[in-house]
């Protein structure tokens, strides 16, 4: 059984007996139906569990549902004998962007405190852009994602003593012995390979076969464009061609959405696509880095709306598009193969697993740095560069980045495969691993 951190997040607000209801959004197949499935079912006698997407293709049970009373009415006409009382009793509404009127009907349900409810959905920032009454103050929404390295570890044997032997490593700016860092290199390029994808994972552990964990990957992959169809009927060909091209946006010098590429009609703009780029992200199948030119704290402040870069939520997905089955192109780090957007997709995996607002620098004079995350404890700006190569000491737009007087850059960080852990002037030169405790 997979460790997830957001296990923890569940529990407390189901035992804290909190005035809000749990929203759990994410993309499909991340894994949560799964943890909140176990989470409720250890704290509560009397489980509930209504899927709004099955209900929706079968009975249509719930369609219909516009008040409190109905909804319990036929709730009791699946469930009865299991509707209790509260403090025992637990209804998980899964899917619930199916029926956008329950986000409405959460809060008269959370007001009613018969049951304790707990809700997962995705495209939820969509749904709720759509919903005529949005219930604030009544709802929790927590975003989850799929494992990230700290959990892909755990789920291969790792123990949280050497996990936090190696973050006190982390903050001491201290490097790991060559061993303990083969050990890592050897976990982060399977992590590569395999990704967060819980289902990915637990084949990779049972089977350890690769081809297996690859039919997964497509099989996810192919699940995803058939989402866009059933969710957006009207643009459902753009927003497949634009998810398909990501791939062929990480090869480009600059890495960013290529607008004429995505129709090939001239006089298109980037306007023109952003209810698919919205449902890309919203959905949670596509991580945005927004350009900033004037890399000011708060960072969200000074973001570009037209220049974006997009990721795969999962860097198992990527490496499945990129090599299938060849799996030496990782592992072996191949001169003929760039590992450059590989290692710049399992950052952005890894920073919005950390639930940071993911930007870059883009200056047509000076560069591009690969990410700027806000920098709370400094109120200041921390930008982040990535390396795949043996050339990491190679980066001339950051070097002018912390180097400018006016940003007010106290530390700057740069990640490679290399084991030690050297400090120049700003500039933090870390593993890769480290990525982690970011």
């Amino acid at each position: 059984m997979l460790y997830r951190k957001i296990e923890k997040e569940i529990k407390e607000h189901l035992e804290n007996n909190a005035n809000t209801i749990l929203i759990v959004e994410g993309a499909r197949q991340v894994g949560k139906s799964f943890i909140i499935r176990k989470v409720a079912q250890e704290l509560f006698k009397n489980y509930i569990e209504i899927n709004f997407a099955e209900d929706k293709f079968q009975s249509k049970t719930f369609e219909q549902v516009s008040s409190v009373q109905d909804f319990y009415m036929k709730l009791s006409s699946v469930a009865g004998e299991r509707m209790n009382e509260k403090n025992d009793t637990i209804i998980f509404l899964d899917e619930i962007q199916e029926y956008p009127q329950f986000l409405t009907l959460l809060k008269f349900l959370n007001q009613d405190n018969k049951f304790t409810f707990i809700a997962s959905g995705s495209l939820l920032g969509i749904t709720l852009n759509k919903t005529t009454s949005i219930p604030l103050g009544s709802i929790l929404i927590k975003k989850m994602y799929p494992l990230d390295f700290e959990e892909f570890i755990i789920a291969n044997g790792f123990g949280n003593y050497a996990i936090e032997a190696i973050r006190n490593k982390f903050l001491a700016n201290e490097s790991l012995d060559e061993g303990m860092h083969n050990r890592m290199i050897s976990l982060f390029k399977n992590y590569l390979l395999v990704g967060g994808m819980p289902q990915a994972v637990n084949v990779f552990i049972a089977t350890n076969n690769i081809m297996k964990v690859r039919e997964v990957h497509t099989s996810i992959h192919e699940l995803y464009g058939i989402d866009a169809a059933k969710y957006d009927k009207e643009n459902r060909l753009k927003i497949q061609r634009i998810y398909s091209l990501i791939p062929s946006f990480l090869e480009n010098k600059k890495k960013r959405v290529v607008i004429k590429d995505i129709e090939d009609i001239k006089g298109k703009r980037f306007d023109n696509y952003r209810d698919e780029f919205d449902y890309l992200i919203q959905a949670g199948v596509a991580l945005e880095v927004k350009a900033i030119s004037n890399p000011i704290f708060p960072l969200i402040e000074s973001a570009a709306k037209n220049l974006l870069k997009l990721y795969f939520n999962d860097i198992g997905l990527l490496t499945n598009v990129l090599y299938r089955n060849n799996i030496m192109a990782v592992l072996n780090e191949e001169n003929s193969v760039n590992l450059g957007s590989v290692y710049e997709s399992v950052v952005a995996q890894e920073l919005k697993a950390h639930n940071k607002n993911l930007f870059y620098y883009d200056n047509k004079n000076k560069g591009e740095v690969d990410y700027l995350i806000d920098d709370y404890d400094n109120l200041s700006v921390l930008p982040i560069e990535v390396k795949s190569g043996k050339d990491y000491y190679v980066h001339t737009a950051l070097n002018h980045f912390v180097s400018n007087e006016d940003y007010r850059i106290n530390k700057a960080i740069v990640l490679s495969n290399e084991r030690n852990v050297i400090v120049k002037d700003k500039i933090f030169y870390m593993p890769i691993y480290y990525s982690m405790f970011l």
